[in-house]
């Protein structure tokens, strides 16, 4: 991703022709009004930039915003994301979906993403809840939650979306809260303009089957100041403390995928195809203890 000297576009630049239809109070709309500030800031040109979506009510996403678009099958949001950045580096690339969606069906892909850093933003809405189909519990739904598919509470411990993803590799790992449309767009600025792939949870109410608003409220609590965001160590011991830590856990840059890709094409621009096939016979030889004919 890279960041413009100063800003030509105004939040409501990206705003599409489409009306958000998510249900009054939900907590999607302020993550979509943080991602028009957060893009406006950046400048990003709406011609380079992708947002990618699954299935579930977060993926609605792209339609309400003014960039290329791609509504993907339930829980591939991020093959697509990494399809689309790899087959065009130059596009910013952003993917959005649900804890259902990410930590679910599509839970196989984030570590593979975040382990190969592609330069890819992955923002995720954790309502805690499956919403979309009326209020079933989710990978990130509390232990004894009660929901249509837990009438006698949820047997399942959550996932830690912040744990899994500095055990995974992400480069970048935030989370903020959606009730507050400046504190977003303070995560998503850095997240976006991050080279490598950037995780970030943004806690996003579900003002129909599971509001916990308020309670949320009184469990947040920034990192501190003096929190070192380069220490992996002390990321992954802030994500499996108790409550909900605002802020920036993680934060590394090293190369993406895309970095490597473009090295190792430059590096083999002059190689034969000859000299191709003997260095992989010498491989593949030394491999198994002898040439390959």
């Amino acid at each position: 991703m890279s960041t413009a000297p100063a800003s030509t576009r105004k939040p409501t630049d990206y705003k599409s022709d489409l009306k958000p239809i998510w249900c009054p109070g939900c907590g999607d709309f302020g993550v979509l009004a943080s991602l028009y500030r957060a893009f406006a800031q950046l400048d990003l040109d709406p011609v380079k930039t992708v947002v990618v979506s699954g299935i579930g009510c977060s993926s609605r996403l792209p339609g309400f915003v003014s960039t290329y678009g791609f509504h993907s099958l339930h829980g591939r949001p991020l093959p697509v994301a990494m399809g689309v950045k790899l087959a065009n580096p130059d596009l910013n690339v952003i993917a959005v979906g649900g804890d259902g969606d990410g930590f679910a069906i599509g839970a196989g892909h984030f570590p593979h993403a975040a382990r190969r850093n592609i330069d890819i933003t992955y923002l995720v809405m954790d309502n805690e809840i499956y919403g979309l189909t009326k209020g079933q519990v989710s990978p990130t739904s509390l232990t004894e939650q009660k929901a249509p598919s837990t009438p006698w509470g949820n047997l399942e411990t959550p996932l830690n979306t912040l744990g899994f993803a500095v055990a995974s590799g992400a480069s970048f790992v935030a989370r903020r809260p959606s009730f507050n449309t400046k504190l977003p767009t303070e995560l998503f600025v850095p997240a976006v303009d991050h080279r490598g792939l950037s995780f970030s949870d943004a806690m996003s109410p579900c003002v129909m089957f599971n509001n916990h608003q308020e309670e949320w409220k009184e469990l947040v609590t920034d990192v501190s100041p003096d929190h070192d965001p380069s220490d992996k160590v002390a990321a992954f011991d802030l994500a499996l403390k108790g409550g909900f830590k605002l802020g920036i856990l993680y934060r590394e840059q090293r190369p993406t995928l895309n970095e490597k890709y473009k090295a190792l094409v430059e590096a083999s621009k002059d190689s034969t195809i000859d000299a191709m096939l003997e260095s992989f016979s010498a491989a593949k030889g030394a491999a198994i203890g002898k040439p390959i004919l």
